[in-house]
């Protein structure tokens, strides 16, 4: 297996930068550390939304986020997406390049269909395999490390014969690839598998190997009454439980650059900073 290059730097705090904040991004006093961009928003030769991701660029470092690659299918991503999104990164240079331990490709009559979905995916040998097979493609086409996102999951396949960490740590440990960990996706997960989602977080961060954490994403979920499935919609400021699994975190693992995202129901520019800021200052509570 070719070594791939692994991006080192000194551990950040950025946010999901959405249409609706470019001007913002761009006009004020810069008070980020990088942003990061949904690969997708920017498959094209040219115009506008390209020339103004450069422009971003020439203000704050970049991190690319992907989510049609598809590295948990049985068949490799799609050659037309792995073209798109080398030639984007080719072009932005960013920081940190990421997808998700997913499936969202399937075939039918010859053709690829893409789900419109970010599926879960077994954990088991089997789909390790294929897995690690993806991971390390994608990897020597873009010459550089992938970081792997934890799925928010509305099931769990009954064939599964290891924990989803255990999986994503062993397919880091084989291809080289991080892990991008996503702590709202496993409060999201405890809580609609039942289980006391702070100490399920606790319980995560404990079985990790910081050398495999690439990167860190908070967010929020729109509460739902209880007993009802809640959605990972990034629609909310983090919560509480979400905070302090961070601040477990960063004892435990140490310093990670650190995301936050929000997507839907998009607040102010300012109070999406004071999210980020908030993240700042814990990172340097503890690492001071």
């Amino acid at each position: 297996m070719q070594q791939v290059q692994t991006v080192q730097f000194e551990p950040a705090v950025g946010v999901g930068l959405r249409h609706p904040h470019y001007k913002d991004a761009l006009s004020q006093p810069p008070a980020l550390q990088f942003v990061e961009v949904h690969a997708e928003n920017f498959y094209m030769d040219g115009g506008p939304a390209l020339s103004l991701l450069h422009e971003v660029r020439q203000r704050f470092d970049v991190s690319i986020h992907a989510t049609s690659l598809g590295l948990g299918g049985e068949q490799a991503p799609p050659a037309t997406e792995l073209r798109r999104l080398c030639r984007l990164v080719d072009a932005i240079d960013p920081i940190l390049v990421s997808d998700h331990a997913c499936f969202a490709w399937h075939g039918t009559d010859g053709q690829r269909l893409h789900a419109g979905d970010l599926l879960p995916i077994a954990y088991n040998d089997h789909a390790l395999e294929q897995f690690c097979a993806n991971v390390d493609s994608v990897q020597q086409v873009l010459g550089r490390q992938l970081l792997v996102e934890n799925l928010s999951a509305y099931l769990n396949w009954p064939d599964s014969t290891m924990g989803e960490f255990e999986f994503l740590q062993r397919m880091c440990e084989r291809t080289g690839a991080g892990l991008l960990l996503d702590l709202n996706n496993i409060f999201v997960n405890a809580v609609n598998a039942g289980l006391e989602p702070q100490l399920e977080v606790i319980r995560v961060i404990a079985s990790l190997d910081a050398r495999h954490i690439g990167e860190v994403h908070l967010a929020g979920s729109t509460p739902q009454p209880e007993g009802d499935l809640l959605i990972d919609d990034h629609g909310t400021e983090v919560p509480e439980p979400v905070w302090r699994g961070y601040e477990q975190l960063l004892a435990v693992l140490g310093p990670k650059p650190t995301l936050v995202e929000w997507d839907t129901q998009l607040p102010t520019w300012q109070v999406l900073l004071e999210q980020a800021q908030r993240a700042r200052r814990l990172l340097r509570e503890r690492h001071a």
